[in-house]
């Protein structure tokens, strides 16, 4: 899975797209969870999930009710980076919990370290944005990619973000379907 999604993001043939791919790669990217516990809570979870996201996008976008003209290109920066923001975030620590015997043991769980407390998809914009020029378009869906997980205080903007750019919306469910449908 790994070689597939360094070669879609080589196929996009962005200017400086090696360079990103070799910070993804000095990173836990391949190796990270999607997240605690809600999904892909387990090694190599957030490849999985982008990887998912991707295939999810691109049915949405070829099947979507109304007419879509977006390049491939921009459903693959946008599936595969939008949650790089969450590449060195999840740490291994331990606690105790009883085995199936009964007795306790240290058992391994994965916590948040945000060294970069900057939000969650403005910070992949962020991220992405020092490797890569991103199209307005991929800026919106990848910052509003959570949709109505953002704080009420937002839907009012989360809202404008969707009809002005309905890829945002497509995003944001091919997020959420990878999440509950497939639970990474």
């Amino acid at each position: 899975m790994k070689e597939e999604f360094i070669e879609l993001l080589k196929s996009t043939k962005r200017e400086n797209i090696d360079k990103l791919i070799e910070f993804i790669e000095k990173t836990d990217f391949f190796k990270a969870p999607a997240s605690t516990r809600f999904h892909g809570n387990y090694e190599g979870g957030l490849l999985e999930h982008s990887m998912k996201v991707y295939e999810i996008l691109k049915h949405k976008v070829k099947n979507s009710v109304i007419s879509m003209d977006v390049k491939d290109e921009s459903l693959i920066v946008i599936a595969l980076l939008h949650d790089i923001c969450k590449v060195n975030y999840y740490k291994v620590d331990y606690r105790n919990a009883k085995n199936e015997f009964g007795e306790w043991e240290k058992v391994p769980y994965y916590t948040v370290e945000d060294t970069i407390p900057y939000g969650h998809g403005e910070k992949s914009v962020m991220m992405i944005s020092e490797y890569i020029k991103l199209t307005v378009e991929e800026k919106y869906c990848i910052r509003w990619h959570m949709g109505f997980t953002e704080p009420k205080e937002l839907y009012g903007t989360l809202g404008e973000a969707f009809k002005k750019y309905p890829l945002a919306l497509l995003m944001h469910e091919a997020d959420l379907e990878a999440t509950y449908f497939y639970n990474i």
